[in-house]
């Protein structure tokens, strides 16, 4: 069993993780467009092209890792290494230095580019390390509980601080104001990450003759069909999710005329997440795991869908219906991870070749995938509806935000459910690939 202290550890890396993650998901894209003065269009395209960039560089950095040879293990030194480098990353992220015209862009591709990059070093060996903590079925999903409960809490953060810090250190500089508010966060990302280095301990490891180039890795992987299945539900997952967490902001604003609630909305969204990935485990316990994924997404698609008839003065029924999508959506998220732990199993048990980084790499660059189409197509219908910065929206420009926000994303939960019908690893059949591979549960 893992310890409690040790679980608490492995979670404060993801809300070191979270607290920049989240406040690319929730503000970026506001302030690229409305303290920066970039086109939405623009915008799209660049995160776009950045996270395409930065989910090919995922693969190469999880064989990295599981070569990597420490007296620490393969992942835990990662985090001891980069915690300094991605702080000062997304610092300079959210810097907006005196420029004008395509300097501007070219600041905020390269410095994007860079915290991309940073991220995809730190956070791909911080994954890894959770499929190497137990080989229990069921304490993984415990320990992802508690990992996305902590990382959500760094989502609490952002959502709660981001925009009171702004105007606190801002006095009404915005620009100023997220330059600090950054340095705050990262600050306190630094500290967790180190907290979570040494608090975590790596228990499974590669078998001793496995000498393996990443060709045949790269093969192996490939040979993993329920590994496949993740791999494309993850694609459909993210891309909805992202398209309606970034549109969040711009519904509150433009469609509600709430500007005042947004920080209100964001942060009882993400307790809601913190509240349901909290309820994860007791259920695993109690059913399928798999076939309670599916119906999760379900019920997340048909309130997300249904939230297109909710009107502009409707404001509760607005938010209830964010908080029972972000409660369920986010219920299914240790599950999805746990499952992740086991397709490394499973291929070991079919290839020989025990490959935990690449795995875990391999998921995330098509998770990345649908971050950047997702965040991409947020910009692009902005730009297609008409959206102007910190102006009164048209009333097409409205009915767009809300379709965007609302319809889109529930389509993609809809197909997730339809991909996960794929997937077969029980924990039956689990525990008899690890009697295989005489892998103990700890």
């Amino acid at each position: 069993m893992v310890s409690v202290r040790e679980k608490i550890a492995y979670g404060l890396g993801d809300t070191a993780s979270n607290i920049i993650f989240q406040t690319v998901m929730m503000f970026l894209m506001l302030y690229y467009t409305d303290v920066v003065g970039l086109s939405p269009a623009v915008v799209g395209t660049m995160f776009l092209l950045v996270r395409v960039f930065d989910a090919v560089t995922d693969p190469l950095m999880g064989n990295i890792a599981d070569k990597t040879h420490t007296k620490w293990g393969h992942f835990r030194p990662y985090l001891l290494w980069l915690a300094l480098p991605f702080a000062i990353i997304s610092i300079l992220a959210f810097t907006t230095p005196d420029l004008t015209g395509n300097n501007k862009i070219i600041y905020a591709f390269t410095t994007y580019t860079l915290l991309m990059v940073a991220y995809t070093a730190i956070n791909i060996p911080y994954c890894a390390l959770g499929g190497v903590i137990t080989a229990d079925a069921k304490e993984r999903v415990t320990v992802q509980s508690y990992r996305f409960v902590f990382g959500m809490l760094g989502g609490v953060i952002v959502a709660g601080c981001t925009m009171p810090m702004v105007e606190y250190f801002g006095q009404g500089d915005s620009a100023k104001g997220y330059q600090y508010t950054m340095t705050a966060m990262s600050t306190l990302g630094l500290v967790m990450f180190l907290l979570c280095f040494l608090g975590t301990k790596e228990r499974i490891e590669q078998p001793k003759s496995q000498s393996v180039t990443f060709k045949e890795s790269a093969k192996s992987l490939w040979q993993n069909d329920q590994w496949r299945i993740l791999c494309l539900a993850a694609v459909f997952l993210l891309t909805g999710q992202v398209l309606r967490f970034t549109l969040a902001v711009y519904y509150v604003k433009y469609f509600l005329g709430r500007e005042d609630l947004i920080t209100s909305f964001m942060t009882l969204g993400v307790i809601a997440s913190m509240i349901g990935c909290a309820v994860a485990q007791p259920l695993a316990k109690r059913v399928c795991k798999i076939k309670a994924y599916i119906w999760l997404q379900v019920i997340s698609a048909i309130i997300c869908a249904l939230s297109f008839f909710i009107q502009s003065d409707q404001i509760i029924l607005a938010f209830a219906a964010f908080i029972l999508w972000k409660f369920f959506l986010d219920m299914a998220t240790p599950l999805l991870w746990a499952k992740m732990a086991d397709t490394i199993d499973y291929g070991h048990e079919k290839t020989g070749i025990r490959i935990t980084g690449l795995v875990y790499s391999g998921v995330i660059f098509f998770i990345k995938m649908g971050v950047a189409l997702g965040g991409a197509i947020a910009g692009w219908l902005l730009a297609f509806y008409g959206y102007q910065a910190d102006v009164e929206q048209t009333a097409a420009t409205q009915q767009g935000i809300l379709l965007s926000f609302t319809v889109l994303p529930a389509l993609g939960s809809f197909f997730v459910a339809a991909i996960m019908k794929k997937y077969t690893l029980t924990n039956d059949k689990l525990e008899k690939i690890q009697g295989k591979l005489s892998i103990t549960a700890s």
